[in-house]
């Protein structure tokens, strides 16, 4: 397969060479997937064409594929998608760079955000990828960046987490609760995850003081404060979680079951209204593409203080069963897609 290689004088190529891509061109469930040939990305003034190595599934591809819950279309396409393209996280190789660009060069190998990264290129402007570290796989990259930005954007700016307090992750085991207990104990808290059995030893292994086995016992029930409460599943009542708040905690919600017409709308509503009286606050966030953050994680991914969890790695070919495997809700860490 034959990419562009060289920009034009305007910063952009247009040779008609063409990759593999996963696409849809209608609403759907995995079914809907197909991976088939289409023209290969051009290369902006501002950006750079990357050869993906690995991308990896989020929640958010999933609701661009679904076309749920139904208030998503206003902005993607009523109908049919606006865009036949998913995937969002992304690491590989820079293989060509537009004539502004002067951070990266050819050759580099990178990670970051890029929307269309489920195909063999992918153009990303610059601002949203950092060089990849030498000591990890395009794997283990690839799973960073829109778990981890969710996770210490959902701590640090939202929850407002300072050394010393009590935080408390719900769903602990998951893409965002993995990267959450290690970014939590980096900002020097005391952590409790929450998660199933099985996974009770490696949230531990991730830095967790202490775990709980949702199975086996009830986080509401204990008659433990938290000071923070990053919430990734959304399975209790808003009063549970108000329960184990301290006078000033917060409580910061991520994930919530999906309704088909508002998804998490309504319990995130719930949420904020709940805490509208009194000391204890609540927050509702979309996590955005920081720089600054991509770079931590790269300090952090350098370091050996931050690593990715990996359940499943699939081949492009087999882009639905990774869908289907999301689907399930009970994925170990993050899922990823290599070419």
């Amino acid at each position: 397969m034959t990419a562009q290689t060289s920009t034009g004088e305007q910063g952009s190529t247009r040779t008609g060479a063409t990759m593999r891509a996963s696409t849809i061109d209608r609403y759907g469930s995995a079914d809907a997937l197909t991976v088939k040939e289409v023209e290969c990305p051009q290369c902006g003034p501002d950006e750079v064409v990357v050869a993906v190595r690995a991308a990896s599934v989020n929640p958010y591809d999933w609701h661009n594929m679904t076309g749920t819950p139904l208030l998503m279309r206003l902005g993607g396409g009523w109908r049919t998608p606006k865009s036949s393209l998913l995937g969002l996280d992304v690491a590989g190789v820079i293989k060509s760079v537009g004539q502004n660009v002067t951070r990266f060069a050819a050759g580099d190998e990178v990670f970051g955000c890029a929307a269309g990264a489920f195909a063999e290129y992918a153009s990303v402007k610059v601002d949203t990828l950092v060089r990849k570290p030498a000591n990890i796989s395009f794997e283990e990259a690839a799973a960073v960046p829109v778990a981890a930005l969710t996770a210490v954007q959902g701590l640090r700016d939202h929850g407002r987490l300072t050394q010393g307090q009590r935080v408390l992750i719900n769903g602990a085991s998951g893409g965002v609760g993995t990267y959450a207990v290690q970014l939590a104990k980096h900002f020097g808290a005391e952590v409790t995850g929450v998660c199933s059995t099985k996974n009770v030893e490696m949230v531990r292994d991730l830095g967790a003081d202490h775990v709980v086995d949702y199975k086996a016992d009830d986080f509401t029930a204990r008659g433990i404060e938290y000071d923070l409460i990053l919430d990734n599943i959304g399975n209790r009542k808003i009063s549970h979680y108000k329960r184990c708040l301290s006078p000033s905690g917060s409580y910061v919600a991520v994930g919530a079951p999906k309704d088909r017409v508002l998804g998490p709308l309504p319990h995130m509503l719930k949420a904020l209204l709940a805490f509208k009286v009194g000391t204890r606050r609540a927050a509702v966030f979309m996590a955005q593409q920081t720089p600054s953050d991509l770079e931590l994680f790269r300090e952090l991914l350098d370091s050996g203080a931050m690593r990715s969890v990996i359940d499943t790695v699939y081949p492009l070919d087999e882009i639905a069963a990774a869908f289907r495997h999301l689907e399930t809700g009970h994925a170990r860490g993050k899922i990823i897609v290599t070419q």
